[in-house]
């Protein structure tokens, strides 16, 4: 049986920098408060008119197929998440495929928010084992910020969301070769409430309405607490669970790269499991919570900087709206 591994990876972020003081001047907050709960000195907002997802993810795309030596035809499918499509529908991933000039090849949209990446990454990984594909282009992009309350009522949450793409090419590998060890995905639909944006549905009389707009239905809604109280046991339990899989100590990993939800959450694993901080990797400090795309930009930048290096044993992990939460265990 083949094994699939990551032999490139690519990012964007957009040049709008959001900063904390830019911030205090819209809504009721100030610097000291955003960076006491999250973590965040600044993000990056999409500028209209010039950032979309799928623009943002052609650009993530072609740096991971340039570093993995590989061309756009070489690509047998697409793997896509994002909960901020381009279009209501159809998914994101056509619309990329059609950017790059991918005609014919099936593109998949994965809707599963901050853990979308991951998940995305174990189907391509399902793909490849099995022999149907051989290069799978895997991308976690959104553009969050149109959807955020921009007042002080949403300001809890305003202040953390932010937009970038970042995309890997999964490739098939002989089984002794390096590559992803295994992946683990959960959910549990209970909670689907504490993090979600009801608009626009299609259980509503209509999808857009004045109505709708005034009650701020389309507006991302996030119940702080109850996230966080979650997030820190999820994140431990799925990253104990994948150690365990493949008889691997907290000790062996060379780099953890959680999903960028909030520096408390990320430091508070790291403490946990005794991490140095060079064994952890995050960026939410300067480009907040890109949601499915946390992950891929994080690797691609990690790379970048030296932080993963070939043969290391790479931990992902992430937890968010669903509430959906994931690891996957790699040797890169």
């Amino acid at each position: 049986m083949k094994k699939s591994r990551i032999i490139g990876v690519g990012h964007y972020v957009p040049e709008n920098i959001i900063t904390n003081e830019y911030l205090s001047t819209i809504m009721n907050t100030n610097d000291d408060w955003i960076v006491e709960r999250t973590g965040i000195h600044e993000r990056r907002w999409f500028t209209p008119g010039k950032d979309t997802v799928t623009s943002m993810s052609v650009t993530a795309s072609k740096m991971a197929l340039e570093r993995a030596g590989l061309l756009a035809k070489d690509i047998d499918f697409i793997v896509f998440a994002t909960i901020t499509s381009d279009y209501f529908l159809p998914g994101n991933g056509v619309l990329l495929q059609r950017e790059l000039g991918m005609n014919g090849i099936g593109a998949l949209d994965i809707r599963n928010a901050c853990s979308g990446f991951i998940y995305a990454l174990s189907v391509a990984d399902q793909f490849i084992k099995t022999g149907m594909y051989k290069n799978i282009l895997v991308v976690g992009a959104e553009i969050q910020s149109s959807a955020l309350d921009k007042s002080d009522e949403g300001r809890s949450s305003a202040v953390i969301f932010a937009d970038g793409a970042g995309a890997a090419v999964l490739s098939a590998v002989e089984a002794d070769e390096p590559g992803i060890l295994s992946t683990h995905l959960h959910a549990d639909g209970a909670h689907a409430e504490e993090l979600y944006c009801i608009a626009p549905s299609s259980s509503n009389k209509v999808r857009v309405s004045a109505e709708l707009i005034e009650r701020g239905d389309f507006f991302l809604k996030m119940n702080g607490n109850a996230v966080f109280k979650h997030a820190i046991v999820r994140f431990q339990e799925v990253i104990d669970e994948a150690l365990k899989a493949n008889g691997k100590d907290k000790s062996e990993i060379d780099l953890l790269v959680p999903h960028q939800a909030n520096l408390r959450i990320s430091n508070y694993i790291q403490q946990k499991m005794g991490l140095p901080d060079e064994k952890v990797f995050n960026n939410i400090m300067y480009l907040g919570n890109t949601t499915a795309g946390t992950i891929p930009i994080a690797l691609s930048q990690a790379w970048e900087q030296g932080r993963i290096k070939e043969g290391d044993l790479v931990c992902l992990a992430a937890f968010g709206s669903g509430f959906a939460w994931a690891s996957a265990l790699l040797n890169w």
